[in-house]
């Protein structure tokens, strides 16, 4: 049963029993109260105050009660401001641990609903909204299907070194960038080539793989699009396994499809003219992603990890 906090009636009784002499045990039976409840009352009393004012104090002292709003140092509140411009969710920003935050993940969150913190900075989830327009390019056969990845690479899952690849387009359906994302480490890369043929993405590619120590890299699963129909020239050239997701199946890329969304929002949008950026800032959008800690990954950057698995000698090559 809850428990029911003295009235301004009962405790006017308290007060006129206790001035009558009443025993504290009569004045509880009477008011069906706990002995406990009435000494409380009495011992305020005895210090010389009325009823009213001690239901007075027992406001004010109610108003004190239960949890105060964290108000944190300007110092957390500057960091926090930085790391969320900088892309980074509230619980990168605790579970990172770079600079201790006086509060948990759930109060922080807390805090954005609050507009303690602007929300509106924050990575939004929403869902695709198709923009009418209709894939005239084609699909391309004699692929590798998806389903020949984990035959040849029986440790697929757990080894570093496999890509997922895609394209993302911007305005009018204009030039393409490529994405790639290496599984483990959800590392970026991003490339464009000169158009969006397969001569292009053929080019693109061998520009980068060339520029790479060999065998970093052991296979790229990419949607079926025709512009990456020149295959097996980049296998051939490079050494490299490529396979192909079933048409209209983006799940089967999805660490690609989640990273190309984080692009989008990171200043590659698809009102963006990629005719109107330089290579620099589109390599600069997935280095600062690249450079945002994760909690899939302990809080590590994708680049800590990326580099974590690439042996010193092909590091030094690197740079």
């Amino acid at each position: 049963m809850a428990y029911k906090h003295l009235n301004t009636d009962e405790l006017t009784f308290i007060e006129s029993y206790y001035h009558q002499n009443l025993s504290v045990k009569e004045i509880a039976k009477r008011l069906k109260r706990s002995r406990q409840t009435i000494y409380n009352v009495i011992n305020a009393l005895k210090t010389g105050i009325t009823a009213l004012e001690y239901y007075q104090e027992y406001k004010q002292r109610k108003s004190n009660c239960g949890r105060h709003r964290i108000v944190l140092p300007e110092n957390q509140s500057a960091y926090i401001r930085e790391k969320v411009a900088d892309g980074w969710r509230p619980d990168t920003i605790i579970g990172r641990g770079e600079l201790p935050i006086d509060c948990s993940v759930k109060t922080f969150y807390r805090m954005f609903k609050e507009n303690v913190f602007s929300v509106q900075s924050l990575p939004m989830k929403g869902k695709r909204k198709p923009n009418g327009h209709c894939e005239k390019r084609g699909r391309q056969a004699f692929k590798r299907h998806i389903s020949e990845r984990v035959e040849e690479f029986p440790f697929f899952f757990q080894e570093f070194g496999h890509l997922e690849g895609d394209t993302i387009i911007g305005r009018n359906h204009g030039k393409a960038v490529i994405t790639l994302v290496e599984r483990i480490s959800k590392m970026i890369i991003t490339i464009r080539p000169q158009g969006r043929k397969a001569d292009d993405i053929e080019d693109a590619l061998h520009s980068m793989f060339s520029a790479l120590p060999p065998h970093i890299f052991k296979s790229i699963t990419f949607d079926c699009g025709k512009e990456f129909s020149n295959w097996k020239t980049i296998c051939n050239r490079h050494d490299i396994s490529i396979f192909f997701a079933d048409p209209g199946t983006p799940s089967q890329r999805g660490l690609n499809e989640h990273s190309n969304g984080i692009l989008r929002r990171s200043g590659l949008d698809k009102e963006l003219d990629f005719n109107s950026v330089t290579d620099d800032h589109i390599i600069s959008v997935a280095q600062n992603i690249n450079h945002r800690p994760r909690k899939s990954l302990g809080y590590k950057t994708p680049l800590e990890v990326f580099m974590s698995f690439i042996e010193d000698e092909k590091l030094s090559s690197l740079f």
